[in-house]
């Protein structure tokens, strides 16, 4: 994850207060909620005015500047690769099958024939 500085501001924070960069590309913080209380409105700390480009995710970092880092998205890459696990699991599984499928219908045929066999030779 590359993080970029993009405005120093050195903004001291309060606990208790969630700093966040708003629409504008001010900061902006917010009572946090805490137990059956509501968090709080949000109110402007620093006007900086930054333009947010999309897929970056702003953040105020520890020194209290507005940072940035791209927002990284692989779930979807994730579930093929499962998909693709789950088939050939499923094309091992289904071999195994037919071949288990295959003894029992010889070993009823064969019992089959010999039935039909042995009342052969008796109604000679």
């Amino acid at each position: 994850m590359a993080v970029k500085k993009v405005a120093k501001v050195g903004i001291k924070k309060e606990s208790g207060y969630l700093y966040f960069v708003d629409k504008e590309g001010d900061i902006s913080c917010a009572q946090m909620a805490r137990g059956n209380k509501k968090g709080g409105k949000p109110k402007k700390v620093a006007k900086v005015g930054i333009k947010k480009e999309s897929g970056f995710l702003y953040f105020i970092d520890k020194a209290g500047d507005i940072s940035c880092a791209k927002m990284v998205r692989g779930g979807k890459k994730k579930k093929a690769a499962k998909k693709v696990v789950k088939k050939a699991v499923k094309k091992v599984a289904k071999k195994a099958v037919k071949k288990v499928v295959k003894k029992a219908v010889k070993k009823v045929a064969k019992k089959a024939v010999k039935k039909v066999v042995k009342k052969a030779a008796k109604r000679k």
